[in-house]
């Protein structure tokens, strides 16, 4: 069950609307990087979520949370477009130049789907993705999901904090890249509540590693060719983060055998040269034209 205030998580407040910077938001809205994907991903990590129940229970309270942030993003989308002309000819104030040059407008189906409010899709016009959201059933897996959701959203906050001038705008971006900031804090904290590297790693941490081939668990294969320095880093030399390796560089090469596939079947239709055996001859399985 959900319940809603009438009242914004923060205050939004457009002092000088701008039909270009409220395209811009809509990145934040429905882009790969947005408050849809991460409110979504976090809903639905917590209606599959077994085991302990505070787990689920900060997830849907996060979730939540994302909700409001989307409602933040599309009122200030459409305090963006209010007063702008419904002609997309119109012009506007053209002071910074990397919005120019992206942008050059408003998207039109802000104006002609939506009635000058926000839409359900990135800053090109195209639709959000559920395939961007992950709930894997694993809780590692998804805090360490978690993280990157919220690096490139914060990401994304900041880039669009330097693409307006607008202080009401401004302040809110200050507010949610606050709120990015603690939910990165929020998912690595949980990880090392489950024990860090060493009790996580690697996930799922239930399969028996016994069953790995473990004589390349912990080699970093370099495939550069002779001549090509191999890079040098935490990732290639001493214990591995779980504790139970140690990492070491591997020259690259063959270690299974050249494939060989059997004729194309009559009924896939490939060409008769295709049709040859492994001898040049004639497959047995083909059937002649003549027949």
């Amino acid at each position: 069950m959900f319940y809603y205030d009438n009242k914004l998580q923060y205050t939004v407040r457009v002092d000088t609307p701008d039909p270009r910077f409220a395209r811009l938001l809509q990145q934040a809205i429905g882009g790969v990087e947005g408050e849809i994907r991460v409110c979504l991903q976090y809903l639905f990590q917590a209606f599959g979520a077994r085991g302990p129940a505070k787990y689920r229970n900060m997830l849907m309270s996060t979730g939540t949370e994302e909700i409001g942030h989307i409602e933040m993003l599309a009122t200030a989308v459409a305090l963006n477009l209010e007063g702008a002309p419904g002609s997309l000819k119109e012009s506007v104030a053209k002071a910074n130049p990397v919005v120019e040059a992206l942008m050059g407008g408003m998207d039109p189906r802000q104006y002609l789907s939506a009635g000058m409010a926000a839409l359900a899709s990135d800053a090109n016009g195209v639709p959000f993705n559920g395939s961007h959201v992950y709930a894997s059933g694993n809780l590692a897996a998804d805090m360490y999901s978690n993280v990157t959701a919220e690096a490139t959203g914060r990401a994304l906050a900041c880039r669009l904090f330097e693409l307006t001038d607008d202080p009401g705008m401004k302040d809110m971006l200050r507010f949610l890249i606050a709120r990015d900031t603690m939910h990165q804090q929020q998912w690595l904290a949980v990880i090392e509540e489950l024990g860090g590297h060493q009790g996580t790693l690697p996930i799922p941490n239930s399969f028996p590693q016994s069953e790995e081939i473990q004589d390349v668990s912990y080699d970093y294969f370099f495939h550069g060719i002779e001549g090509v320095e191999v890079p040098e880093g935490r990732f290639t030399h001493g214990p591995s983060l779980d504790g139970k390796g140690e990492f070491r560089v591997r020259a690259s090469k063959p270690m299974g055998q050249e494939p060989v596939l059997a004729p194309p079947i009559p009924q896939a239709y490939a060409e008769t040269q295709q049709m040859m055996g492994t001898d040049g001859l004639p497959s047995s399985t083909v059937t002649s034209s003549t027949d």
